[in-house]
């Protein structure tokens, strides 16, 4: 097997368990490519199969697409990428991990000590905002950090 093989998009949905419709919406997006042939049908270089999985994992660890994209920037579309290019993707998906992995420790232990304190106190709570003094601020949760 060849990663410069052409698949058909049916074969990519397959193999990565991806509907067409998200491949369309990923190529949209830039974050893989196709061919077409004489006929107009899509084909996809066999190592696009990679780049769709590491969507896939992204999305269930929460990235957003926009981040996806970001990283795929540094990656060549029409090549295949070599080792260097994956080690120095993999380096910065390091770095964008472990801050998401502090922030939701971060979020755990707020939310822990809140919900577990049962105090109910509007003297100690972190959380209480009197007189909504904190609606000028903007919407959302403004204590519980981002």
């Amino acid at each position: 097997m060849d990663p410069e093989d052409l698949l058909p998009v049916g074969e990519v949905a397959g193999r990565s368990g991806v509907a067409v419709s998200a491949l369309h919406y990923y190529e949209q997006l830039g974050l893989i490519a196709s061919q077409r042939t004489s006929g107009i049908q899509r084909r996809y270089p066999r190592h696009m199969i990679r780049r769709v999985s590491l969507v896939v994992v992204a999305k269930r660890l929460g990235i957003p697409l926009s981040d996806v994209a970001d990283v795929f920037a540094t990656l060549p579309m029409v090549a295949v990428p070599s080792v260097r290019d994956w080690r120095r993707l993999s380096r910065r998906w390091h770095d964008q991990l472990e801050e998401k992995k502090l922030e939701i420790e971060r979020l755990q232990r707020e939310l822990t000590g809140c919900i577990g304190c049962g105090c109910l106190s509007t003297k100690a709570c972190y959380l209480v905002n009197p007189d909504d003094a904190l609606a000028r601020e903007g919407a959302g949760p403004r204590r519980v950090a981002r």
